[in-house]
């Protein structure tokens, strides 16, 4: 006999559709406010990096000064120029940079929406078991989008700004060239730090165990390394500022699998 609580697949449909219809809503409403805010979200936020006060590049020049370098790491110009060569450049770049900003501010109320069509069907013991689910996603999202904005952007940036192949040549950036950079940093970074959340999910559906993980540790450094080379600039030192978050997200990410592992060995056993 069927049970009068079970939800067809349609009512799963329509349920799924109104959790996305109020996750979109949420973006809308703080893009809108992202896009009355132009001056701070552009002038503060989206040319930060490009200044050479910049937090991060105070912090290298402090780095080198404290090891003895001198000024080798200081940041005293950025040679170049942002343009927009689009009739609707500008505006297209202050529309899209709103939802942007408006998907990051409202990443928790997504998270919270995607947990409220999820837990239904998991068990009591399962919800319990990630009751931090949404605070410990948002958190390890927002840390990503910091790493992204401080660490990786400013990184790539300068390095870019500085790179020349000839004198002659002098660089102007697009100002769409220059947010897709931005905007591939953050979020990118953002979505990598969520590393072990996925992994947390694969382990409980059966798809990787600790001993796998554990196992394609190298591969993983390979895979890090290689990760750091593509997203910063060519030279070591950014590479290992970028490797070792990465890598400890890694270690996190197997000790997350190992717990979640004996829990549900646990509950096969118990069954």
């Amino acid at each position: 006999m069927k049970n009068p609580n079970e939800m067809s697949f349609l009512d799963h449909l329509e349920d799924l559709r109104w959790h996305l219809i109020r996750s979109c809503l949420s973006i809308l409403i703080l893009a809108s406010i992202a896009f009355l805010t132009k001056d701070f979200i552009f002038d503060t936020i989206i040319f930060g990096p490009k200044k050479i006060d910049f937090p991060t590049y105070r912090w290298f020049c402090n780095l080198s000064e404290s090891f003895g370098q001198g000024d080798s790491f200081c940041i005293t110009e950025m040679p170049f120029r942002i343009q927009s060569r689009t009739v609707a450049g500008q505006f297209s770049a202050h529309l899209w940079t709103s939802i942007l900003a408006g998907f990051i501010l409202a990443f928790p109320y997504v998270i919270f929406e995607f947990w409220k069509f999820v837990s239904p069907g998991l068990h009591d013991v399962e919800r319990k078991n990630a009751r931090g689910f949404i605070s410990i996603a948002s958190l390890l999202f927002f840390v990503g989008v910091f790493f992204g904005y401080y660490i990786v952007t400013p990184l790539s940036i300068n390095f870019l700004g500085n790179y020349t192949v000839s004198s002659e040549v002098f660089n102007d950036f697009d100002l769409s060239s220059y947010i897709g950079l931005l905007r591939a940093s953050v979020l990118a970074s953002g979505l990598i730090f969520e590393l072990p959340i996925i992994i947390y999910f694969l382990t409980k559906v059966g798809i990787v165990t600790p001993k796998f993980l554990s196992k394609n540790r190298k591969f993983a450094l390979i895979i890090v390394l290689s990760l750091s080379a593509i997203i910063t600039p060519p030279d070591i030192i950014s590479q290992i500022i970028v490797s070792i978050p990465l890598l400890i997200l890694y270690e996190v990410s197997i000790f997350i699998s190992k717990f979640t592992f004996r829990r549900l060995e646990k509950q096969m056993q118990n069954l």
